[in-house]
């Protein structure tokens, strides 16, 4: 069997660092013989995982945890070279996704053990029972945003259930995407266990309608999901995605409004802002909204923009000029239609990189872009709410549904409010973060399907039942 991957695409890979805007590296693309390559031995290093034990995979992927913390300084400058994020932040990327990886080597196992079903004399048995087993070869579609720690979060669990992992990462950060191609192999997984494809958008339905390749995640914008999807779809293989974000940060007049206020610049501008899960609408109720609003225009107007390799950067350029662009377009467009800007930090001067102010905007109306619109970059947007429920219909007045926060000191308000909002995920007094943990995905245009936790590692699994008479 032999992929079609179209046709070779011809234009290098590049790397241009958003801060200076030059290009720093470029790569040549992979041709359809050494994608064909590449999905041949992940198929063939998909048969010989199913095959190792867990205590196996375990050791090679601590193993492959203490390469990557021995490499994490490297790694982490090479991030920022790539997509801009401060430094501080890259380490915190490779540090978070060392502990997914140990998480997983310690939990696999556990995860993923048979589970007898009672009362097996029911269905006429003498003993009944569940248990998970691999599907193959998977490929992972993975965005530039956390080079590492986002493919991270499907490869630890992935190659521990004993599947293996084709990598199709954002074309702008090639250098991570080929740091992932060996790590795994440098560890003792088996060659082709984890693998990277530099290739284009255009291959990717070719290489999906493989069946050599048993199923498929995505973590990408709504539009890349819908592709995506319709071509799983086709092939009638197992997704997961995820996908955008424009999540609520509800602030009730019982909350602790400094600690949410201070939570709140971290919420929206880490990473640059660029963060499916990062706050992004604000909703204050009436009778703290201006003491709120005050001290989150001054937490953000207090901002450090810059270099993001100095260690005292809080907020380095976005990752694109297209990204920029847009979302500059999005202000402008809420601007025209009556909004107004609470709040603006500085940025460089005379800087060529592809910064963006971090701004807190006002009075955005259903009719701005930004209502609707899932904005990818620091800027926050506050809104007024004069009761619970009309909080609470905001937070909903949207198509995604990824994660939220809710800032209250009353615990039943707390209840109520998390039963209420339509996300995949509720933080009470804090912001939303994924750790290895806890399930993670969202509802609605944010997609399905969960990633990490006991449910991550389950969904790349065959949930077999055995019923023995």
């Amino acid at each position: 069997m032999t992929t079609t991957a179209g046709p070779p695409v011809t234009r290098p890979i590049a790397v241009t660092n958003p801060a200076t805007g030059e290009v720093v590296d470029r790569f040549a693309a992979h041709d359809p013989a050494e994608v064909e390559s590449r999905v041949r031995a992940a198929h063939e290093a998909a048969r010989r995982l199913r095959a190792t034990g867990y205590a196996t995979r375990a050791s090679w992927m601590r193993r492959a945890a203490d390469i990557l913390d021995a490499d994490g300084e490297e790694v982490a400058r090479g991030i920022v070279i790539e997509m801009g994020k401060t430094i501080g932040q890259a380490r915190a990327e490779i540090a978070k996704s060392t502990r997914t990886m140990r998480f997983y080597a310690e939990h696999a196992e556990e995860f993923l053990a048979d589970e007898p079903l009672p009362a097996p004399e029911r269905v006429g048995a003498r003993r009944a029972l569940t248990k998970y087993q691999p599907l193959g070869a998977v490929l992972a579609i993975m965005p530039w945003n956390y080079p590492i720690w986002q493919a991270m979060r499907f490869a630890a669990p992935a190659l521990m259930a004993g599947n293996a992992g084709l990598l199709k990462h954002a074309s702008n950060v090639p250098r991570s995407a080929l740091y992932l191609d060996s790590l795994f192999t440098r560890a003792g997984f088996p060659p082709g266990a984890f693998g990277s494809l530099l290739i284009g958008s255009e291959a990717i339905p070719s290489i999906i309608a493989d069946p050599r390749i048993a199923a498929v995640t995505l973590t990408g914008s709504e539009g890349a999901g819908r592709s995506v999807g319709a071509a799983a779809g086709r092939a009638i293989k197992k997704t997961v995605l995820e996908l955008g974000g424009s999540d609520p940060f509800l602030v009730l007049p019982s909350a602790d409004v400094e600690r949410a206020a201070t939570t709140a610049v971290a919420a929206r501008m880490n990473n640059n802002g660029q963060s499916c899960i990062a706050g992004k609408r604000f909703i204050v109720h009436t009778d703290v909204y201006a003491e709120f609003a005050a001290l989150f225009a001054g937490k953000i107007a207090a901002l450090s923009v810059g270099d993001p390799l100095r260690e005292s950067t809080d907020i380095g350029p976005l990752a694109t000029l297209s990204g920029r662009d847009e979302l500059a377009a999005q202000v402008e467009d809420a601007l025209a239609h009556g909004a107004r800007i609470r709040a603006k930090a500085a940025v460089p001067a005379d800087s060529p990189g592809w910064y963006y102010p971090p701004t807190l905007l006002e009075n955005v109306g259903p009719e701005c872009r930004l209502f609707r619109e899932e904005a990818f970059g620091p800027v926050a947007v506050l809104y007024r709410a004069d009761s619970e429920q009309e909080a609470v219909e905001l937070a909903n007045g949207t198509s995604f549904g990824l994660s939220s926060a809710v800032w209250t000191g009353d615990e039943e308000q707390a209840r109520r409010i998390a039963d209420a909002l339509e996300a995949g995920a509720v933080f009470v007094n804090g912001m939303s973060v994924s750790h290895p943990e806890l399930p993670f995905g969202g509802v609605r245009d944010s997609g399905y399907g969960r990633e990490l936790g006991a449910a991550g590692i389950r969904e790349f699994c065959n949930l077999k039942t055995v019923w023995i008479g």
